[in-house]
């Protein structure tokens, strides 16, 4: 018996399609590595769900929040990379770029970052900062590493200060046995000169800083480097005002003072009075219960040299001088300049430390390689020690006079620079790209008026000349002339030099360099002003004479005369002549005339005619009547009246000394 049929048939299978549907074959678990799990556990601790675990422990296993870091102080150096800066945090690379991420920059693993975005996120790490830069960072390091065997006696820095003229150069010719002064420009020191000097199996290191008064920043950049200061005055001319300015920097560098009174042996010498000058300031003499130096020299008869070497030995041992000679070597530019023959030259004198060649150093924005090294004698020096005098060959450029010069690895001292550098571009491309302004800037500019510029190309055998230089011809501008430096080096002058003063209008400054063959040539061609100087103070005076050139000339307006128009006539070839009637003064041929009517200047012009009759004549006075003719006017009309004036022309320093004139005699 066949079974009962159930209530529901299935569906017919359609054409095309399974009966039955098929199941999805299951989810593949992926293949993860055991120990790659256990370590994404630990960076990444989840929360476990309650019930997914097995048994109670499981469910009860609850990561616990991740500790409040503590604090860690850090050391940030300009152009820190990613990778540094998470080394010294203890964090990981990627988390500190992701914090960089979240404040909007991106950055990658190897970039330099500046202080302000380097703390930020340094400080989000509990970090506490302090920023030093690289030269800082490795006195740092030295000076944890040393002890006190590592420190040996060094010698004594000395610096020669004191007022032009005083006698500084020769007295250091003295002490040295050489004739430096005789080989200044003007008999005065233009640069710093540090040497090296033998004194009873001892040596002492001079730096002869200028006494001018345009080097106030050579004079302070020689007081910081030194130890002891010897400072020059001559008997015969007492304390002057650069006397006052060596003893505020002395002072200012906390160093001891030995007085050297020179020049006993003129007639009119008064060792007394300078003592009694220098006590005013402060520096009282030991033979009246101070606690100062005074030593009475004659440097040009090499009298009291002796003591006064004695005295700064003395001083010298009461200030127990020490440095480390074996730490990475370590000091301060005190000149630089390019060499023709040379390349960069850089003098440099060694604080602490030992010099020798092959050392990758770092002075300002400049990376070099010592490949030589000369002594103040211009020998060849296989190494320098602490508290030496050096000129080193080997920059990649010229250094600031005063920077700080350090021995580095190349790869740091590379990195560094390269990030010094494109600051100093960005800084520069600034202050060029400024010419932009807005319309408020315009209308104060319009204000205050329209002033003329004088743009300057300085170039100078050193670098120090070229900072004073710099600072020195700005302060030359008055109201009516500003002064704008708009380029600066250290060399001969340049064809460059010469096609951008010519671009810019500029006259070009050349201190103690001349300029090049070519250069010369180009400037002829571009008619470009070359100031040739080896004296500073005398720049000035030339400066001046050029900004007299720029003002606007005095234009003085004399009345000449005036004449009223009666009558009109039209001649052929010679255009519409006025006859006139001379009310006042004269009229003259080829004198400035206006054209009045009506109260109102309706044209100005030359008188192309003038004549009495048929004649013509040059002038004609007062009550007479002419014919007179205007250049390029012909609609003269009856009642118009001709003022005839002449214009003279000055220059603005002859205008101010006739009105000085003027006022003296009233």
């Amino acid at each position: 018996m066949l079974p009962p049929l159930p209530e529901k048939l299935p569906p017919k299978a359609e054409p095309g399609k399974p009966l039955y549907a098929r199941k999805a074959p299951p989810r593949q678990r992926p293949v993860i590595d055991k120990r790659e799990m256990e370590g994404e556990r630990k960076l990444h601790p989840t929360r476990v769900r309650q019930g997914s675990g097995r048994g109670a422990a499981a469910a009860a296993a609850v990561i616990a929040p991740p500790e409040p870091r503590p604090p860690r102080e850090v050391t940030i150096t300009e152009g820190i990379t990613i990778r540094e800066l998470a080394e010294k945090l203890d964090v990981r690379a990627k988390d500190l770029l992701k914090t960089l991420l979240d404040r909007g920059v991106f950055a990658s693993i190897n970039q330099a970052l500046d202080v302000p975005t380097a703390t930020t996120p340094a400080e989000s790490f509990n970090g506490i900062i302090s920023v030093v830069s690289l030269e800082e960072e490795m006195v740092l390091e030295v000076a944890k590493e040393e002890t006190k065997e590592s420190l040996k006696p060094r010698p004594p820095v000395v610096t020669v200060m004191g007022h032009v003229d005083h006698g500084k150069t020769s007295l250091l010719d003295a002490i040295r046995e050489a004739d430096v002064a005789a080989g200044e420009a003007g008999g005065i020191t233009q640069h710093i000169g540090a040497y090296k000097v033998l004194v009873n199996d001892r040596s002492v290191v001079f730096v002869d800083t200028p006494g001018h008064e345009a080097f106030t920043r050579m004079r302070s950049r020689g007081a910081k480097v030194t130890d002891i200061v010897v400072l020059v005055v001559a008997a015969d001319d007492g304390v002057m005002p650069q006397t006052k300015e060596a003893i505020d920097h002395a002072k200012a560098a906390n160093v001891p003072i030995v007085v050297a009174i020179n020049k006993i042996v003129k007639p009119e010498a008064q060792p007394e009075r300078v003592k009694r000058q220098l006590s005013d300031l402060g520096l009282m003499p030991a033979e009246w219960g101070g606690d100062t130096e005074f030593v009475e020299v004659s440097a040009k008869q090499k009298k009291g040299i002796d003591k006064l070497l004695e005295i700064i030995l003395l001083v010298a041992d009461l200030r127990e001088l020490k440095a480390n000679p074996d730490a990475p070597a370590s000091g301060t530019v005190l000149e630089s300049r390019v060499d023709k023959g040379r390349g960069p030259v850089a003098t440099v004198l060694v604080q602490n430390g030992t010099l020798n060649p092959g050392d990758f150093f770092i002075c300002g924005s400049v990376f070099g390689k010592v490949r030589a090294m000369f002594d103040d004698r211009g020998r060849t020096a296989k190494s320098a020690p602490p508290s030496t005098p050096v000129e080193v060959l080997g920059l990649q450029g010229v250094p600031e006079a005063g920077d700080h010069f350090q021995v580095t690895d190349e790869a740091k001292a590379r990195h560094i620079v390269e990030y010094r550098q494109s600051k100093q571009r960005d800084a520069a491309m600034a202050r060029t790209g400024g010419g932009r302004i807005t319309l408020d800037q315009l209308h104060e500019q319009l204000k205050a008026g329209e002033v003329k510029e004088l743009p300057i190309v300085i170039k100078a055998d050193v670098q120090g000349s070229v900072e004073v230089l710099s600072e020195m011809l700005p302060k030359l501008s008055t109201e009516q002339v500003k002064l704008k430096i708009i380029g600066s080096g250290v060399g001969a002058v340049t064809e460059n030099d010469v096609l951008l003063a010519s671009a810019s209008g500029a006259i070009i400054i050349a201190f103690g360099v001349r300029p090049d063959r070519k250069a010369a040539d180009v400037a002829q061609q571009e008619h470009v002003d070359i100031r040739t100087h080896n004296i500073i103070y005398e720049v000035s005076d030339e400066i001046k004479k050029a900004m007299e050139g720029l003002l606007e000339p005095v234009v003085t307006e004399t009345h000449l005369g005036r004449a009223e128009v009666r009558n009109t006539f039209r001649v052929k070839g010679a255009g519409t002549v006025a006859g006139c009637y001379v009310v006042d003064g004269i009229l003259k041929r080829d004198a400035q005339v206006r054209v009045v009517r009506d109260g109102a200047v309706i044209y100005t012009s030359k008188l192309s005619s003038l004549k009495r009759f048929k004649d013509d004549v040059n002038e004609v006075r007062t009550g007479f009547e002419c014919g007179a003719g205007v250049a390029n006017f012909n609609d003269i009309k009856v009642g118009d009246i001709l003022e005839c004036f002449s214009v003279t022309k000055m220059s603005a320093a002859e205008a101010a000394g006739q009105a000085s004139a003027t006022s003296g005699k009233k």
